[in-house]
């Protein structure tokens, strides 16, 4: 793994976050809370985790594998719920969220290889 492809994720991670923190401040302003309340928590969780990631990669922590594994799933499943929902913050957390998914899959595969 290249210093690149670590640099690589915690931008994505760093891009991820802030998507999600936008999404989650923003659905709290929607009229339909209801219909977003799912949305609401995995935007937080999401933000939340990649957040962790980030600080445990910087750290060299022993088990960045395993939290960019948990953090890939929390990021596909963030983007999975915000597909439901046609509100532009939403739509925005798609992408971002499928890119860090992915950045942390490659990471942690590569540090999986090396460990």
């Amino acid at each position: 793994m290249t210093r690149i492809q670590y640099q690589e994720c915690i931008s994505a991670l760093i891009k991820c976050m802030d998507a999600c923190n936008y999404s989650y401040v923003s659905s709290l302003k929607e009229y339909d809370l209801a219909d977003l309340r799912e949305s609401i928590q995995l935007d937080r969780e999401c933000a939340d985790i990649c957040s962790f990631a980030i600080q445990a990669m910087t750290r060299r922590s022993p088990f960045v594998a395993e939290i960019l594994t948990l953090c890939a799933d929390i990021c596909d499943r963030c983007a999975d719920t915000s597909s439901r929902h046609k509100h532009n913050h939403c739509q925005d957390c798609i992408d971002t969220c499928r890119n860090a998914a992915e950045a942390c899959r490659r990471v942690s595969e590569a540090v999986e290889v090396y460990a």
